[in-house]
């Protein structure tokens, strides 16, 4: 199966420098040098979409602008790319998340994905008025796309379950298309979730063998329920013309931390209740002195962005041929969607497209509309 290439929206600010605040607690420091206004994420949007990207991550949390709204704003922005709208099913009615997305397709000409996040930081739930657990949220969460699914068959859908429960359920017509199901999460009460209803199990970008045991353990669950799963990986991505260059980028990130920045941002990850963060955190070991190449955790993996930020802490980095070698590698563990970012989101997405993106065309790895190179319009 060919590449689908994602790119992120970042809705709690950009900078040329690592913008940690939309997973912490607090800002950890300065403000985002770029505010996330609706004229800069559509600048972000109308590259995304030129640069042949299928569609945008927009994530959810205290610290970023709501993903539904603010996607919506950028639907007459552009004309087909799509929105990775993430969202938590313990803060909003499974019925009424339905009836959003079906209207949203209407809207948008079915450019609507949805990337459904349980959540793994027991502070930030509570923020929102859920006090289940972790695994209860997963066992919610499955419910949940129980009853979003039963909504979408276009008939009245009654369920009665341990956490929710709906009559008569459905709403005006169904979405169509339906909606890809994005969903993630690395613990034992997370797997049979996305066994049962993910149409794309995504996960952090970690080491290819920690990445290939993860996502064997979906399919092999994903089969014996009598289904199959596609795969897709959250990563960084810092590609330039040399490697040398590349890691000068790096190192620069590197450099613009301060210690006690980095001090702070573990200790509240740390706290974190998410299996996958856990293995995010444990990746960069939580400290500066390493160097930047000592966080490089594999060939062209760097895990110095994890360092400050939550979720995705991990980034490609090297030549464009470099970049492309590793993600060729994912590829043929089975993972085909990638969904990148990086600083700032609107430069990086040029570098991206304009360098690794022939390189991947070339290696056939691309098809269609996405296999073509795209046209420079500015300056990297």
């Amino acid at each position: 199966m060919a590449l689908r290439l994602h790119w992120f929206l970042p809705t709690s600010g950009d900078s040329r420098t690592i913008v940690e605040r939309f997973h912490a607690n607090r800002s950890l420091g300065p403000a985002a040098a770029r505010q996330p206004d609706i004229g800069y994420l559509a600048q972000i949007a109308r590259a995304a979409e030129q640069l042949g990207f299928e569609g945008v991550l927009t994530p959810t949390g205290t610290w970023c602008e709501d993903a539904w709204l603010t996607t919506a704003a950028l639907i007459r922005e552009t004309s087909t790319l799509k929105f990775l709208v993430a969202f938590r099913p313990g803060v909003v009615s499974p019925t009424l998340a339905a009836q959003m997305a079906a209207t949203y397709q209407r809207l948008s000409g079915g450019r609507l994905l949805l990337n459904v996040v349980t959540g793994g930081d027991a502070v930030e739930q509570r923020r929102f008025g859920d006090w289940h657990d972790h695994d209860a949220r997963y066992a919610r969460t499955d419910e949940f796309l129980t009853i979003v699914r039963g909504v979408w068959s276009g008939q009245p859908f009654d369920f009665d379950g341990d956490h929710l429960r709906v009559s008569g359920a459905t709403v005006l017509a169904p979405p169509d298309p339906l909606p890809g199901i994005y969903f993630g999460g690395s613990s034992d009460a997370a797997l049979p979730v996305a066994a049962r209803h993910a149409d794309v199990y995504l996960t952090w970008g970690e080491p290819p063998a920690q990445v290939a045991e993860k996502i064997g353990r979906v399919a092999a669950r994903a089969e014996a329920a009598g289904r199959q799963v596609r795969f897709g990986v959250r990563l960084h991505t810092i590609s330039r013309d040399t490697a040398d260059q590349a890691w000068a980028e790096a190192q620069r990130l590197l450099d613009a931390l301060e210690p006690e920045q980095v001090r702070s941002a573990q200790r509240q990850l740390a706290a974190s209740e998410s299996v996958g963060q856990r293995r995010m955190v444990a990746l960069h070991q939580g400290g500066l002195d390493r160097g930047v190449r000592g966080l490089e955790i594999y060939p062209s993996l760097w895990a110095g962005v994890g360092l400050v930020r939550g979720g995705a802490g991990t980034a490609l980095v090297g030549s464009h041929g470099e970049v492309a070698d590793l993600i060729e590698e994912y590829h043929s563990l089975g993972i085909d969607e990638f969904i990148l970012s990086g600083y700032p989101h609107l430069e990086e997405a040029y570098w991206f497209a304009e360098g690794v993106r022939p390189e991947l065309a070339r290696r056939g790895l691309l098809d269609g509309p996405r296999a073509r190179r795209p046209v420079a319009v500015g300056a990297h």
